[in-house]
């Protein structure tokens, strides 16, 4: 059994990829192997719309035809029988890495019918966790739910089922008084780190042992 971790955070020993690590250690602790992968060491390209992907008859049908850095990584997750995605929220959304790389592994999959179809030939479970400065009641106010209902959606569409992990009030910097930045108290947002950064590992690491645990039926 093999668990793949995506890290599209920039930071390769922030607070995204430790909580993906901890995910990574759940599903190793049900007997998986691991790999996390940082997207920012990857050079590579979102999609370019040239539908090889699509072609009937084609060499590339229901398969990326870029070849790039990303390429290889997208044929181990044709093998994996687990994923997990990591990211922080920048502006309400995934990074711009993440996005790319979301195009790249759900585009050649996905069916033009009706309903829409999925390539992937077959079902593995896969989670989405996120990183964020704010408040959850914020997060629920300022609608960040529409772009990660999106991705937990088209996630669990091609490879059969998906869930959600955001990890709240995070830490931005080991020194906040370097910084211009009077959102918040960071003697307080330390404090609520304290507390919520351990559960929201405890949680991480629960949801890799489910990717193992709970095979999609």
């Amino acid at each position: 059994m093999k668990v793949i971790g995506i890290n599209g955070s920039p930071r390769k020993k922030w607070n995204t990829a430790q909580v993906l690590q901890k995910a990574l250690d759940g599903a190793a602790s049900a007997g998986a192997d691991t790999e996390l992968i940082h997207l920012y060491d990857v050079d590579f390209k979102g999609c370019t719309s040239c539908f090889a992907c699509k072609l009937k008859g084609g060499k590339s049908y229901g398969k990326c035809a870029m070849k790039d850095g990303l390429t290889p990584i997208l044929e181990k997750i044709a093998q994996a029988d687990g994923l997990v995605l990591g990211s922080p929220v920048y502006f309400g959304r995934a990074t711009g890495e993440m996005c790319s790389f979301l195009e790249r592994l759900l585009f050649q999959y996905f069916v033009y019918a009706q309903p829409p179809a999925s390539l992937f030939e077959r079902k593995i479970r896969t989670a989405f966790i996120y990183t964020m400065n704010i408040q959850a009641d914020l997060m629920k106010e300022i609608n960040y739910a529409v772009h990660m209902g999106g991705n937990e959606n088209y996630l669990g569409r091609i490879f059969g089922a998906c869930e959600t992990l955001c990890c709240n009030e995070t830490l931005q910097f080991d020194d906040y008084g370097k910084y211009v930045f009077d959102y918040f108290d960071p003697e307080q947002r330390r404090q609520r780190h304290s507390v919520l950064f351990p559960e929201n590992c405890r949680k991480a690491f629960e949801l890799g042992r489910r990717l193992i645990d709970q095979p999609v039926s």
